[in-house]
């Protein structure tokens, strides 16, 4: 089976105490379904019509074990911290 990677970027942070109540409930969900944090932070460079935003990279064992850590109840207590705080996109796509 292959690995699974759970790619968020931040378009925008409308509120960063917000931000950071998710982030202190979202890490310990996240890892305790098994995820781990490849990359966080601003991008180094980006090309083309690459935007400059925030991204984070988790990488699971499974798209199942991403997908059940997403809709587990820690992880819905992070999200409802989170609300309004930022517009953002998740992927999880299947490793190669």
């Amino acid at each position: 089976m292959s690995k699974a990677y759970w790619i968020s970027t931040y378009q925008k942070i409308n509120d960063p105490d917000k931000l950071a109540a998710y982030a202190a409930l979202a890490g310990p969900a996240i890892t305790a379904g098994g995820g781990k944090f490849i990359v966080r932070g601003m991008p180094a460079k980006t090309y083309e019509a690459g935007v400059n935003e925030r991204t984070v990279v988790i990488e699971f064992d499974s798209v199942d074990a991403a997908i059940a850590t997403h809709d587990s109840p820690g992880y819905a207590a992070a999200l409802a911290a989170l609300d309004d705080g930022a517009i953002r996109e998740i992927r999880i796509i299947e490793g190669a």
